[in-house]
This record gives C-alpha cells, structure tokens and sequence, in this order.
C-alpha cells in the first residue's frame, strides 16, 4: 500500500507541473511591448540646446533637433528598439535600448533602457551590456556591424565595424547587436532612405564584354527608351482638377528618356568610351552602380537649374518597395556614343550600402509636378515610373557575408560544435554496447572520469554550453509574449546538446543529461572522486524523508515557470536555486552569497552524493518529466535482482534502485555502475553464487517495467 501511495504522489506531481505548465500560456496576460519614453523623458536625455520635436505620426520615432544657422535642423531620430525589433533575449523578453541616429546613418547616442538577460542581472550586473552598447556610437547602420572577441578592437586586430564582445555573454551580445541593427535599419529606411532588406548584398557585373553596336543593346532591352505619353500624364493627375497648360495630342509623347545601367562592360563601353568606362568604374569604386538618363521630349527632369553632384529632386531609382538613395556623379558633360540623344543627360551613382541589385528588376521614376494659382499656388505632385531589367547571367553575385544575426554565431563557433558532436558521437556507442566498454569495470571508469573532465572544461567553461533552467524560463516567457523561440540560435554550443538531450530523453530518459552532460553535474561528481582518500561518511537519508526532498525540485519547477508564465520578476530570483551561472557560467566570479551557496552544495555533495541534483535541481526535474515519454527500459535484470540480491541498490548512490530491483528511471543518472555489476560474472553475486555451484546463471531478458 505504501509503495502504491509513493507511485501515485510521483505521478500526481508531474501530472500537476504539466497541467500547470499547459494552462499559464492561457491565463497570463499579453503585455503590450511598447516604447515608454514620453518628451519629457527625451527631454532629460537629450537636454539643450537640443530640441526634442513632435513624434512622428506615422512610426514611434522622436525627431532631436539642434539650431543650425538660425533654422532648426535634424540632429537624429530617437527611437526605442522594442517598437522595431522584439528578438527574445535569454530571458524570453526582448532588450530595449534607446538609439538616436543620425540622418547620415551614424549612431549619435545608444543606451540599454531595459533587458532581463541572465548573465548580467546578479551576474556580471549591468555595466558591462551599458559599455558594449556605448561602442555603437560613431559607428554607422549602413555597414554590416559584427561582434567580435573581447579586447579585439583595443588589439587593433578587428575591423572598424567590429565591437568588442563580453566574455562570458557571447550570445546575449549578439541577440542585442541583432536588435539594434535591425531596429536601426527599420527606422533609416522610413526616414533615411537606406535599409533595404538587401543591406550588404553585393551584385557586380561580369568583367567581360566588348561594346556593341547601341542599336543592338537596345533590341536587347539593355539600353532602354521610356515614352510616356501624354494620356498617361494627364491620367496620373485624374481627380485632382490640375490640367496641363501645354498639353499636346493624347498620344504624343509627354517624355522621352534612354535607361542604361553603365557598369556592364558592353553597355559602360559602347555608351562612354573604353577610357571613360575605365574612369567611371574606378570612381564609383567596387560595389558601386552607375545608370546614365538621357531626356529628351517636351517634359524635362533636368532641369536647367540642376546642379552637378546634386540629389535629383524629380528622379528616383525603387527596388523591393524602397527608394535607393542615389546623387549625380558630378561628371563632366561631353560627347556621348553616336545615336544616343542630344538631350541634357545625369550619371546616376548609387553607393554599395544602398543594397542595390542590378540583377533583379527595379524602377526609374520621375516625379511631375503640376500647380494653379499665382501668388500661393496649389501644387500635386505624381511619379509616372518605368520598369528596368537586365539578364542576370550578365552579373556576379557574391551571397551577404552578414546573414540573420544567429549565422555569425554558427560560423564563429564551429570548433567548438565539431568537438562537441564529435564526444556526443562517441558517447553514444559506448552507452548502446552494454558488453563493450561498459562491461569492462576499469576501462570504464577512465572512461567515465575523462568524459566528465570535458563535460565541466569543454562543455562549460569554455564553451559555455551549461543547460539550464534559464532556458526554459525564456522560452515559457517568449511563448506567452512573443511566440519568437528564435533566441535559442544564438548559442550553438547549447543548442546542440539540448538537442542531443531531447532525443536521447525519449530513448534512455533524464540519465543522459544529468549523468554525462551536466557541467555542474561533472564538477560534484569530480570533486567527491578527489574527496575519495578522505573516507568521508555519507549521510544515510530515511526513505520517507527521501520521498519528500525528491519533490521539492518539483515544486521549485512549478514556481519558475509559473512565474515566468505571469511574466513575474520572481522567475529569475527564483532561478538562482541552479548553481550553474555562478560555478559554471562565472567561473566563481561573484558576490559572496552567491559564491557560499554553490561551494556550500559542492560540499554537502562530498557528504549527500549529488544531492542538488536529486533533491533541488529544477531542470532535472522538468527532464524527469519528460523523461517519462522513453521508449526503453535499458537496464538489464535478473530474477534475483531484489530478491534475494540488493548489490546494484546497496551501490546505487542516487537511490534509484528500489528493494524490488526495479529502476525508479526519473532518478537514474545513467552511472552504468549498476550494468557494470550485472554483466560482470566476478561481482554479480547470482553468476557467482552459480560458478560456485559449478552451473552458468541463466540471464533473465529485458522486460518493460
């Protein structure tokens, strides 16, 4: 009767942790993630003589203007991260930082408002996230920004658009670097006129090619001549009761102008010359593009007050829905090829950060303007566009070094994935071949002990790979807020062996985990080996009293998740139950309390074998819990085993052996001791007792329990 009340109590916890687990996705509240900041807020940060000026109605984005020549002008926009970019950070909830940028793109102030990231709250603390954010300013959001090791701009080691990483907080850096750059992005390409989501792309056209003849080119469409006529015109201005004065027939042409993108050899060298191609190419430099618009026709986009070099106020180049920035090249007018018109004529340059693709189709647009009135006219201006396109085999592309945030993470980490698949991929046929290695008492324990040294100096100090409850706190988190689980991509390391877990919880249960792959696990198991020659007594715990400390780190479990699921503050202070940040993520780098409580667990282990684990673990139990869904009951038994023999459980350090011989497995931390012992004819005290009598003991085969 007792064992069945223990069996449904274990059952009723979990039941109660899963159901609770299921349902506060239901119940908590959506919080609205919205920039908080009002103007006097703004005010105080950005005090005179700056003026802070009405917030734009369209985006959350606060113009920050400075007196210049006695007229106001836009020193940079204000704006806050979390209305343009809510990437989870590692507390479920997106860091929110203040940018002010500059209208050429520069970062003219960056600051942390608000983040919930692990490592810096009771950590590092915060100061070290304020310094990397610091490093933004006087860096622009037109180049791809990375993050490097820590110190590797100070070495001068690094590019210009490289900041320093935190050692310690590699993927937090790169979730907060990620947010800020695509913030900053969204925000330049409604203002700026930058941003596109080509940013970085680079498409440069095959070096070869002779000229051709330019009637060819334009039976090709590569030189093209856009007429718009006048029916067109007057049907972009339809319903504003604007006409135009000089209208002429419906058919004429209102417009006439030749499209040629120049820097594809054939076009660059029929339309300029070989010596001018050459001069233009080494002026835009390499990533930039150049297309020249001849006019010609009644209606002119050049005016006769154009100046060189200039922003062309009535063309515009489009590509993806966004305008690209471009200027005249300010080159000098001459004679150009035989049979292009006389007409006034621009070389438009676009510059490499414009994310321009000559490849794919884009539009030139030219904006009319019509007006009445005489004293204060009433002006409407509409754009009449044309679309132009060139055969891509006619370029090179080369794919953007910066993809999404988490690729440079993957790439800059790759050692360390390749070493850590390659012990996962050896710890795997070890565990499967119970009469290999396993079998062998010795070898095995070497084994046993060199895996656990990399576990605790591989896995967590240097590649930070420490699983954690934490995790799961930010997913519960970002579930409920934000359904983006994209934070976990920053750190590889952990997402490989979190992945590696999940399996092997379905085949083998928590063991796997908790027993070879838990950092902290390895470094209590290390220390109480190192402990051995001291024949320190172990602390014999009563079964009742050990029923109910198996439960607390249920009850731990349930409160985290709960809270995180109530989007409380409580979840991270409730977290610090784990050791791991402090022994494993800290290298024992922290304030006294937090550096006590986790020697202080380190050494009741020398006294109660890991009893963290067993009794307080919060993600050893969630494992547990999900560790009830394996597909093998793995560990071989005898019919003795129970009755009479009680070796494997006399053994058994973590108590997961019952007197009936049957493997309690959401308490078995995968040792193998016990499987050692059974195929071992010298200590399994049936196959001795059966050498003695002169008979071989019959093994009784694997049974569901």
């Amino acid at each position: 009767m007792r064992k069945w009340r223990s069996a449904w109590c274990d059952w009723a916890t979990g039941i109660a942790v899963l159901v609770a687990l299921l349902l506060t996705p239901l119940l908590a509240p959506f919080p609205a993630f919205a920039g908080g900041l009002d103007r006097a807020g703004l005010e105080r940060l950005f005090p005179a003589p700056l003026v802070v000026g009405e917030r734009d109605g369209h985006i959350p984005v606060w113009p920050i203007l400075k007196q210049e020549a006695g007229s106001y002008e836009v020193f940079a926009y204000a704006f806050e991260t979390i209305d343009f970019a809510r990437i989870p950070g590692f507390g479920g909830t997106a860091p929110n930082l203040l940018i002010a940028l500059g209208p050429d793109g520069t970062f003219r102030d960056a600051r942390v408002l608000s983040h919930h990231e692990p490592v810096f709250l009771e950590g590092l603390g915060s100061e070290p996230l304020f310094a990397f954010v610091e490093q933004y300013v006087g860096l622009s959001a037109k180049q791809p920004i990375r993050v490097g090791r820590p110190n590797a701009r100070a070495s001068g080691a690094a590019p210009a658009t490289t900041v320093d990483g935190i050692s310690m907080a590699t993927a937090s850096t790169r979730v907060v670097n990620e947010t800020m750059l695509a913030a900053s992005l969204a925000v330049a390409r409604e203002k700026l006129g930058f941003g596109g989501a080509q940013l970085g792309l680079r498409v440069e056209a095959r070096p070869e090619g002779d000229p051709l003849p330019l009637a060819a080119l334009e039976r090709r469409g590569w030189v093209t001549v856009w007429r718009p006529s006048q029916r067109e015109a007057d049907a972009a201005f339809a319903g504003t009761g604007l006409d135009d004065p000089e209208a002429g027939e419906p058919d004429a042409p209102f417009a006439a102008l030749t499209i040629a993108y120049l820097n594809v050899p054939p076009i660059g060298r029929t339309v300029l010359g070989e010596a001018a191609f050459a001069r233009l190419m080494r002026e835009i430099g390499p990533g930039g593009h150049a297309v020249m618009v001849v006019s010609t026709g009644r209606w002119n986009p050049l005016p006769e007050a154009f100046v060189l070099g200039s922003v062309p106020e009535r063309l515009t180049v489009q590509q993806g829905g966004l305008t690209v920035n471009l200027r005249d090249a300010a080159w000098e007018r001459g004679d150009l090829a035989p049979g292009l018109p006389a007409g006034p004529w621009t070389i438009l340059r676009i510059a490499p950060e414009a994310g321009f693709d000559p490849a794919s189709p884009w539009t030139l647009a030219m904006k009319v303007t019509r007006e009445r009135g005489q004293i204060f006219p009433d002006k409407v201006s509409r754009d009449l566009s044309t679309e132009y396109r060139l055969p891509p085999e006619l370029f090179l592309r080369e794919i953007p070094e910066a993809g999404p945030g988490w690729t440079e993470a993957w790439r800059a980490r790759a050692g360390e994935l390749g070493i850590i698949a390659a012990a996962l991929g050896l710890l795997v046929p070890v565990l499967v071949r119970q009469r290999g290695l396993v079998a062998r008492e010795d070898a095995f324990s070497a084994f046993r002990l060199g895996f656990l040294a990399f576990t605790l100096g591989v896995v967590g100090w240097y590649a930070q790979a420490q699983l954690s409850i934490v995790t799961l706190v930010g997913v519960t988190r970002a579930l409920v807020q934000t359904g983006d689980l994209g934070f976990l991509l920053y750190d590889p390391p952990s997402l490989l062996i979190w992945a590696f877990v999940l399996v092997t919880l379905v085949v083998w249960g928590r063991g796997t985990f908790c027993g070879w792959l838990c950092p902290f696990g390895a470094l209590q198991e290390l220390a109480a080996w190192l402990a051995r020659p001291l024949r320190l007594r172990q602390i014999t715990v009563p079964p009742r009293l050990d029923r109910a400390l198996r439960g607390v780190k249920y009850g731990a479990l349930a409160a985290i998740l709960l809270s995180a699921a109530l989007a409380s503050p409580l979840a991270d202070s409730v977290a610090e139950v784990e050791p791991f940040k402090t022994a494993i993520t800290l290298y024992f780098v922290r304030s006294l309390p937090f550096l006590g409580y986790a020697a202080g667990l380190i050494l009741l282990n020398l006294f109660l074998y890991k009893g963290f684990c067993r009794y307080l673990c919060p993600l050893g139990a969630s494992l547990a819990l999900a560790g009830r869904l394996r597909l093998l009951d793995w560990i071989p038994r005898r019919a003795e085993c129970g009755s009479p023999c009680q070796l494997c459980r006399v053994r058994c350090r973590y108590g997961a052996i019952e007197p009936s011989g049957r493997i309690d497995y959401a308490e078995c931390f995968q040792c193998m001791e016990c499987v050692t012992i059974i195929h071992d004819p010298h200590q399994c005290v049936p196959q001795v007792l059966a050498q003695k009598r002169g008979r071989r003991a019959a093994r009784r085969p694997v049974a569901a329990e």
